[in-house]
């Protein structure tokens, strides 16, 4: 019961007042070690390249230390709560469990991109770069469009369903763990070089872990895409699915382009629902409204869940 209450207050919190400080947020001090790590890790694209070998070993090394502190941190807080007085372990919980979500953050910034499109095309795509690590300068509006609802399907469960599912087997360690694996695949994860240093091996191993934490929890985002949608055809989720690099992104990705019936797609890279039309502005809002109704389901699927824990 503490555990579902909780949870109501961390997404309390995000709706009336969003990300905390950046110089308190948990997840930005996760972000700095990962910088510092990486430059340590990662050789730099000019120099003498090591072995792959060795530069796997430095990543997963860096990886698997940061992830230990981060955990028995987060344990350690969760022991500290359960000897607080109910009321103080619930309130604080929620307020623990807060910075590893970010609905709100999410909801705003991918609408904003529709929003600055109606500026103009250069606004839209300034907007985009905020969200995404391509190239956007020669997206056009519609490219741009769908790469703000692919953002937002995608991160919606990086940064709502994953770390709800990983708190509900795990409590805070357990979204702790996955908010740290989703930072540094994001930093790491890249083939190739990013921001002038080679992450083909030193990022491999962050890339391999986030893959296998956000396995299930992709699924399960994809599924409430579906529920919020009142049902998808499961065959053509699956195979739309598969068509992205990514064993994760593609599902809740294709879900919302399943339910737009839009076409979503990576130029050069992947095209989802490819026979649909491009998305229109008033699909960009739709998708919001679809994936914030995903969020309620989430919810009320979590906290049935947590009741059921309570009561068995």
């Amino acid at each position: 019961m503490a555990a579902l209450l909780s949870l109501w207050i961390a997404f309390g919190i995000d709706r009336w007042w969003g990300e905390p400080a950046a110089r308190w947020h948990p997840v930005v001090a996760m972000g700095r070690y990962l910088g510092w790590a990486g430059r340590v890790v990662a050789p730099g694209a000019g120099g003498p390249q090591p072995a792959s070998v060795r530069s796997f070993a430095a990543g997963a090394f860096a990886w698997l230390f940061g992830a230990g502190l981060v955990t028995v941190i987060a344990f350690a807080l969760q022991w500290r709560l359960a000897v607080l007085p109910t009321w103080a372990a619930v309130l604080l919980g929620g307020v623990a469990l807060k910075p590893m979500l970010a609905w709100r953050m999410l909801r705003e910034e991918t609408g904003s991109v529709e929003t600055a499109l109606g500026e103009s095309l250069a606004a839209g795509r300034a907007q985009l770069a905020r969200l995404v690590s391509r190239d956007v300068a020669q997206l056009d509006e519609a490219a741009v469009r769908e790469s703000a609802i692919e953002s937002l399907a995608e991160n919606l469960n990086d940064s709502v369903v994953a770390p709800v599912f990983w708190f509900l087997l795990l409590g805070l360690p357990g979204a702790a763990l996955y908010r740290f694996a989703n930072t540094a695949d994001a930093m790491w994860g890249y083939r190739g070089e990013r921001d002038g240093r080679i992450w083909e091996w030193a990022g491999k191993f962050a890339a391999r872990a986030d893959d296998l934490l956000s396995w299930l929890p992709a699924r399960i985002t994809a599924l409430m895409l579906a529920v919020a949608h009142r049902g998808l055809p499961w065959t053509p989720l699956r195979a739309e699915a598969g068509r992205t690099a990514s064993p994760n992104s593609g599902w809740p990705m294709a879900a919302m382009a399943l339910a737009l019936d839009v076409r979503l797609g990576k130029p050069g890279v992947y095209v989802l629902n490819a026979q649909a039309r491009a998305p229109r502005a008033e699909d960009g809002y739709e998708a919001q409204a679809i994936a914030a109704r995903a969020v309620a389901w989430l919810l009320a699927l979590a906290s049935a869940a947590l009741l059921t824990m309570e009561f068995a």
